[in-house]
Parts: structure tokens; sequence; C-alpha cells
């Protein structure tokens, strides 16, 4: 690795803002990823940087990329990315990029079967509400033994969130609850 690569890494891992993302910065540096799953974009400069550290240890061919976001439907107070934007952003870094408009639980609901062997799923603190809770129901098909699950929570300030690493029992137990509320529901 290069000098500016080095000091670059080391900056977003131990000085980045803000500080919620160097916890994924250093996980990247020490875990080969190739199926990234995210949930809730915003503006892409954290996917972007996710996916420069992924590109220094897997070649983009081997790199899968799926997102999940309102895109066009975020309301006017959490502007976010266009559909197009994020697909001519992410398509420049040369992998494979597949893009969910909607809410976690219908995106998930049409995609989940087709990303199967997740590696990395990130759950950004901007979604939350039923359809989180709902789509759960999904995200055990998309994982495997060795997957990461991460959930960003929101502290006192936004300055404040962390990610949090869920158990894969805590996954099934998201999951299992989801299915009861639809099962409820129908």
């Amino acid at each position: 690795m290069n000098a500016l690569k080095f000091l670059r890494n080391f900056y977003l891992c131990h000085f980045s803002k803000p500080v919620a993302n160097r916890a994924l910065y250093r996980l990247l540096r020490t875990t080969k990823v190739q199926s990234i799953v995210e949930i809730g974009l915003a503006d892409l400069s954290r996917t972007h940087r996710l996916l420069e550290l992924v590109l220094e240890k897997t070649p983009a061919e081997e790199v899968r990329y799926a997102g999940v976001d309102l895109f066009e439907g975020r309301s006017a107070e959490c502007p976010g990315v266009t559909l197009k934007q994020a697909h001519k952003q992410l398509k420049a870094l040369g992998l494979r990029v597949q893009l969910l408009p909607g809410d976690p639980l219908s995106a998930l609901a049409r995609g989940a079967n087709a990303l199967t062997k997740t590696d990395l799923l990130i759950v950004s603190a901007d979604v939350a509400g039923e359809s989180l809770a709902k789509a759960w129901f999904y995200v055990p098909r998309m994982l495997h033994d060795r997957s990461c699950v991460l959930v960003e929570e929101r502290g006192a300030t936004p300055a404040e969130s962390q990610f949090r690493q869920l158990r894969p029992l805590e996954v099934e137990q998201l999951a299992s609850a989801a299915a009861r509320t639809m099962r409820r529901a129908a």
C-alpha cells in the first residue's frame, strides 16, 4: 500500500466524521467483504468510502453492492441522492451495483432472494419505523454464517450515533417478530 492510501485509511479509521463511521472503516480494514447491502444511503459519502476500502482487498468484478433507499421518495426535510445520481456515482467504481428504490419492506420483499450470501448488512439510523421492523422478516435469507449486521443507533446528537453489531440470534428474533406482525396484519 502506498503512503497516500495508508494515510487516507488511517484518517478514515481514526479521525473521520461522523465518528460512528470509523467502526465501519476499521471493520473493512480487517475483514474481506464481497457483498454489501446498505439500507438508507443519504448522500453516498459513506458508501463511496466503504466501497473504496473494499476494492483495496477485492477485485471490482467480485464485489456486489446493493442499496435500499427511498431516493426521490424522500421527504423535503430529509434530502438525499436521486436514483440516477446514485447509480451513476456507484457504477463509476466498476462493481456490480443493484439499487432498490422504496422503503425497506417493499424493497427487500422484491429483492431479498437476489441478495443471498451478503457479507455485510448496514442499516442507517435514518431508516426506522414499521417498514424496517417488518423488513427484518427477509433478512435471514440474505445472510450466511459469517455475515456481519450493523445497525446505526442515534445518540442524543447525530455526532453521538454509533453502530451496533447484531448477533445472529438477535437477527432471528427481529425476523420472528416481523413474521408475527405481518401475520396479524394479514
